[in-house]
Formats: structure tokens, sequence, C-alpha cells
């Protein structure tokens, strides 16, 4: 019996700290004014432009092998 209510008070805690977190997160998004925001949209896009990679092969999609646009994807 012991052993199930640690359990939920460590879930418990785990709850509050996510939410904690998530908190925390939202309160910093919404306190960056929209030139702030712009200014990184364009600095990540520069980077991506940077990192322009040649277009797969077809052999190199048909192994298995991910390409640019699942990369990009998968960063989200």
């Amino acid at each position: 019996m012991r052993v199930w209510k640690l359990l939920g008070l460590a879930g418990l805690a785990g709850v509050a700290a996510t939410g904690a977190v998530l908190a925390r997160g939202e309160r910093q998004r919404r306190a960056a004014t929209p030139e702030e925001v712009r200014a990184r949209l364009r600095e990540r896009h520069a980077a991506l432009a940077e990192e322009e990679a040649p277009p797969p092969t077809a052999g190199e999609l048909a192994a298995g092998r991910t390409h640019r646009l699942a990369r990009l994807l998968r960063r989200r």
C-alpha cells in the first residue's frame, strides 16, 4: 500500500512540475514583442538557407534515408 502512495505522490509532483514549466514558457512567449519574434524567425530562416543540401536521389529515398523536408518537419 505504501508503494502506491509514493507512486501517486510522485505522479502529482510530476504533473505540478510539468505545469510550472509550461506556464513559464508561455509567459516568456507572451512577453516577446512582435519585432523580437520576427527577428528570431529571420535568424532561423537564414540559418536554414545557409544549410542548403542537395536534393536526394531516388535511390537515397528508396533506401529509407530522410530527405531535407523530413528533417525540417522533425525539428518542430
